[in-house]
Order: structure tokens, then sequence, then C-alpha cells
């Protein structure tokens, strides 16, 4: 399923219902640049209409998950002809896209963070739906550091992942923190040593691949609905779509499954 010959800033697998984009600047940590982002708003953008994907796993190569923007290309940017203000935050929302993307995709998301993940790389990974680590990772906002206040989405989403005062910590005093508490303040599911590391990714990709996808995908727009919606008008959007999953094949696939004390085979119709 991997395929890491390629020289291209993103990689793309698909098998078996789950998508595996790869960030590709080992040498850089998998720093974001603009050709970068570029592709991986497209290849997200892809990804996520594909009706036949149900997993979407982010990770990086090398040692890295992501460490965020490439302040080198940044400082040699500052040296060429000004972008105006408009075209800059413009550029910025497009590429920012990508955490929008995933969060509003039918298919679950998981962030494998098998290394360094800081500013935008942690925002990134904020945006999936489940975060699982290495040991080897480590977490950190790193973005007051380089004079920046943050970007694709971090610290609406640290805030709902971790609560408002550990995100402020993070953000504030660039707190740097290691997998084991990163898992205690609820931010990763799961700790793997990085020999295991692939594998308890890969296990839980393909179990949740393995799911009823209309009942997933219905089960993580309620999520969302419940981080913007009253409860009431998230009450009535879950009730239709519980009735929507109870009238699919893939239900009465579960009951003879159950019942035969097999495992189903959910087609998602």
């Amino acid at each position: 399923m991997r395929d890491h010959q390629s020289d291209r800033p993103v990689l793309l697998a698909r098998a078996d219902g789950v998508a595996r984009l790869t960030l590709n600047r080992a040498d850089r940590l998998n720093a974001m640049s603009d050709p970068m982002l570029d592709l991986l708003v497209d290849l997200v953008a892809d990804v996520a209409a594909d009706p036949d994907i149900r997993v979407i796993v982010l990770t990086g190569a090398g040692r890295g998950f992501c460490v965020g923007g490439d302040l080198d290309a940044f400082s040699a940017a500052a040296d060429d002809e000004p972008v105006s203000r408009g075209a800059a935050i413009e550029k910025l929302h497009r590429h920012m896209r990508v955490s929008e993307l995933l969060r509003a995709s039918h298919a679950v998301s998981i962030a494998a963070v098998n290394g360094a993940c800081a500013g935008a790389g942690l925002s990134l990974a904020a945006a999936c739906d489940l975060r699982i680590s290495s040991s080897a990772a480590v977490f950190r906002s790193a973005f007051v550091d380089a004079a920046l206040s943050g970007d694709f989405g971090g610290t609406w989403l640290l805030t709902r992942l971790i609560g408002e005062s550990r995100a402020k910590q993070l953000a504030f005093l660039n707190q740097k923190i290691d997998p084991a508490t990163a898992l205690e303040w609820g931010l990763v599911s799961a700790v793997h040593a990085p020999e295991d590391f692939e594998r308890g990714v890969d296990a839980v990709a393909s179990a949740l691949a393995r799911k009823a996808p209309r009942a997933l995908a219905g089960l993580k727009h309620n999520f969302s609905d419940a981080a913007n919606l009253t409860f009431a008008e998230a009450s009535a959007i879950e009730a239709r779509r519980h009735v929507d999953c109870s009238r699919t094949n893939d239900l009465v696939e579960a009951a003879n499954a159950f019942l035969e004390r097999r495992a189903p085979r959910f087609t998602g119709t």
C-alpha cells in the first residue's frame, strides 16, 4: 500500500476502503511548502469525495509527521516582490481548506503521528477524527516563537479537543508535550512503540473500513453538529440520520451477521 519512491510532496495510496496520504518532505520533517499544500488540498478533496473511501490516514514520511510551515521558504519569499494582504489571505485560506475537508468528509480520518508534530502540523492532526501516536512523537504549538498567531483551525480545534486552558498553555508557552501527556490530555487515543506503530494504525484503519459506512458518516456528522448546534437542533438531525440508517441493507446485514455469528459484510447500501 505504501510507495515512498515518488518525489511528489504528498503520496496517495488506496486499498480496501482506506486512503493513505503521506506528507513526503522527509528531509524537512515534512514542513509545508506551497507545492505540498496545493497538492494536499487536491488529494484530500479527491478522497473525501470518493464514496469507496471509508477511512483517510494522514501521516508523514521519515522521522516527522509535520513541523508546520517551512520557515526557510517564508524567509526566501520575503525577499521576493511583496504580495498584497488580500492575496496572502486568499492563498492561506485556500490551503487551510485541508482542515475543513477532513472534518466535512464522510470518511473517518486518522492522523498517524509518527514523529515531530508542530505548528500547522498539529492543527492538521487536530482536524482529523482520531490521532494515533508513536512513542517517538512530540507535540508543540510553535506559532508564538515564530511570531505567528496560528492557522489551519488549530485554536478552534484544540480548544474543543483538550479544553481552553490546556490549549492556551500549549500556545502561549509553546510547551512541548510527549505522547504520554498527549494521551492523558485526550489529544491522542493511543500510543505505540515505533516498531508497532504502523501495525497499530493499520489495525484501526482496517477495522473502521469494515464498518457500515453510512453509520460511520452519520456518527461523524453528529459530532460535528454537537460543536455547532443547539441540543434541540442537533437532536432533530440526529433522529433523521438514525432513521435513514435503519432503512439500509447494512442494518439487515448487521442483524443477520449477529444471528449467524459471523462478521458482517457492509456495502454502504
